[in-house]
């Protein structure tokens, strides 16, 4: 597996953990989009794109969040089913969409965003700067 491409779009306000969006092209032929690079305690890492786990209602089957008492669709009152918890016990909110199955992976992901991330504050400091990010578009979508 090859990373063919890395497109960054720095956050405005850093402050906060959240340093960058970022994309990856796989092989010139699969992307991932919405990874998120985070400020961590050891330094930024990447986080895989995911999705809000949620709960659909009895009567409506209509999707809520877990910590919903009341379904948004038909404002039934929904079950007192448990969110799933992950290996600590914690209550897992979230799922991946995609992401490594093994460390090496992570690895190879993580080292190569980090260093776009850090060509990327650079290019940004150049007058004139635009961040490819928001290039990418309908471009690298099939035509229909």
């Amino acid at each position: 597996m090859e990373i063919t491409e890395v497109r960054i779009k720095l956050v405005e306000n850093a402050a906060e953990r959240l340093l960058a969006f970022c994309s990856i092209t796989i092989d010139g032929a699969f992307v991932i989009r919405d990874l998120k690079l985070i400020g961590g305690p050891s330094g930024p890492f990447v986080a895989m794109p995911s999705r809000k786990l949620c709960t659909h209602c009895r009567g409506c089957g209509f999707k809520n969040p877990f910590r919903a008492g009341y379904c948004n669709q038909c404002g039934g009152r929904l079950s007192e089913s448990s969110p799933p918890r992950d290996d600590d016990g914690r209550v897992r909110l979230y799922a991946d969409i995609a992401h490594p199955i093994n460390a090496s992976c992570r690895d190879l992901i993580q080292k190569r965003v980090v260093g776009e991330y850090e060509a990327e504050i650079e290019r940004a400091k150049q007058p004139g700067y635009t961040s490819r990010y928001e290039a990418m578009g309908d471009e690298d979508r099939p035509r229909r």
